[in-house]
């Protein structure tokens, strides 16, 4: 059939039914039936019809898409997120924008402008750093109850968010050291000032306390979630005078740059030091030796930022949640044993 002369009528005709139930199957299947959608699905293919997305969302006033803001899309970290967004969205009217947020001198439009021109129907921000200005021009301009925080929040504002349980994952680390014999545990932390950064250390500090583990100033350092901050923290846990025995690491690509570090100091892992990172991305257990985490649902996270999104626009049936937290858990490999005699 040809394309351009290919309309609804003739999708219906194919399909077996109305063209209002042909309507509904594309602009909201949630309201026919299975049958229904997939005798369209099938005629739209058979027929190959192409729905003029444009046309349809300046009739319904909107612009089709979603926004989803990254601190650093080089960050592996990222990546399943952003599969379990698209997977969600994948099965909606909706395209996904993705911005990364690492420049914002780059940024051609303040955020809220991405709704008031229509650009966007949504806002999905893995980036818990956003400006105060910003998070209340979009309660200035009402769109905050079209944006969902996940992995990351702003403790500034209280809007919709999706995260982990970062404070059990470090207690789960420190009590997995702590069961092995390990009494002298450093952490090297995320960035000052970060969300997930606070949540890790304080879940760290209240195991430490609970299990009356010894304390050391300089077995706290500072990192920000980077290889590089890895990497230089293991040239100063090489020249302590009291060196810890294992190090739990806000984050994986932390304890990577750290096992290399070490290495390079001539102290080996785990016989040396044991070391425990946190994320479990999927480079982890592909390292020498395979890393110890704590494992978050990366997938997981995406795909209840998308769904509670969608609740909130109206375009998904189901109550948004104020909070969304996930469970973590511990993954134990060979970067981890008994501290030697």
């Amino acid at each position: 059939m040809d394309r351009k002369a290919v309309t609804v009528q003739d999708v219906a005709r194919v399909a077996g039914v109305s063209t209002a139930t042909v309507s509904r199957a594309l602009s909201d299947p949630n309201k026919v039936s299975e049958d229904a959608r997939t005798a369209v699905r099938n005629a739209i293919s058979a027929t190959g019809y192409r729905l003029n997305k444009a046309a349809r969302n300046l009739r319904k006033q909107q612009a089709g898409a979603v926004l989803i803001l990254v601190p650093n899309l080089g960050n592996p970290f990222f990546s399943q997120i952003l599969q379990g967004i698209s997977a969600v969205f994948s099965e909606t009217e909706f395209s996904i924008l993705v911005s990364d947020t690492s420049d914002q001198s780059k940024r051609d439009l303040n955020l809220v402008d991405y709704f008031l021109d229509r650009r966007i129907d949504g806002l999905i921000s893995l980036d818990g750093a956003l400006s105060i200005s910003e998070l209340e021009l979009f309660k200035h301009h009402s769109v905050d109850d079209r944006i969902v925080f996940a992995c990351e929040w702003s403790p500034l504002v209280d809007f919709p968010s999706v995260r982990s349980n970062n404070a059990m994952g470090a207690k789960l680390a420190i009590q997995h050291l702590y069961d092995l014999g390990h009494r002298k545990i450093a952490h090297i932390t995320g960035p000052e000032g970060n969300v997930l950064t606070r949540e890790r250390r304080e879940g760290m500090l209240q195991a430490r306390q609970k299990l009356n583990l010894p304390t050391c100033a300089e077995w706290i350092i500072r990192g920000d979630f980077s290889l590089n901050s890895g990497f230089l923290a293991a040239q100063e846990i090489a020249g302590m005078d009291d060196r810890p025995t294992a190090v739990f690491c806000a984050s994986d690509m932390v304890a990577i740059g750290l096992i290399s570090g070490l290495k390079r100091e001539g102290i080996s892992v785990p016989n040396d030091i044991s070391v425990v990172g946190f994320d479990d991305i999927e480079i982890a257990e592909f390292c020498d030796p395979p890393l110890t985490t704590i494992k978050q649902n990366r997938v997981g996270l995406g795909r209840a930022a998308a769904e509670q999104l969608l609740a909130q626009m109206g375009a998904r049936a189901g109550k948004p949640d104020g909070i969304v937290q996930l469970d973590v858990q511990l993954q134990t490999r060979e970067s981890t044993v008994a501290p030697a005699p």
